[in-house]
């Protein structure tokens, strides 16, 4: 149908991937070069559908973005809302950016609360040394949505 109005498919700029065995493809004669892994939307997509390596590179992304934010967290002139606000608008979108192609498995939902409870203690200053639950932490910040809603083992 394309071809009627001069649109022609580039071989060979032209990729795939695939999730069973594929040992070669051919349009109009030509091999279509298969691939293991691409980058699409700006997130890493690979044949087994393993995703934990571009979790990983987002949080690294979120904590990194944490840290640049610290003396605004560790303000106190700054009330407790507006860091909230601050988290959620700033930090959040970075971390969750693409996530809409992730497969999410367990150790990838823990990865993901552990960084949330890190960006509350952060907020809140407490020491990781600190005695004190991570329940005890939510109910201090009363967070509107919580990542584990996201995550259903």
């Amino acid at each position: 149908e394309s071809e009627k109005v001069g649109l022609k498919l580039n071989i060979q700029k032209t990729k795939i991937m695939a999730s069973g065995p594929i040992t070669s493809w051919q349009i109009d004669g030509e091999t279509v070069e298969t691939v293991a892994d691409f980058i699409f939307l700006g997130s890493k997509i690979t044949a087994d559908g393993n995703c934990s390596h571009e979790i990983k590179r987002c949080l690294l992304l979120g904590r990194k973005v944490v840290t640049k934010l610290d003396s605004i967290l560790k303000s106190r002139d700054i009330t407790l809302p507006r860091k909230l606000h601050l988290v959620k608008a700033m930090v959040f979108p970075v971390v969750m950016h693409g996530c809409e192609s992730w497969v999410v498995k367990k150790a990838e939902c823990q990865r993901t609360d552990a960084f949330e409870q890190w960006c509350w203690r952060r907020l809140l200053r407490v020491p990781w040394t600190a005695r004190r639950s991570n329940q005890s932490i939510l109910n201090k910040i009363n967070p509107e949505y919580h990542w584990k809603d996201r995550c259903q083992s």
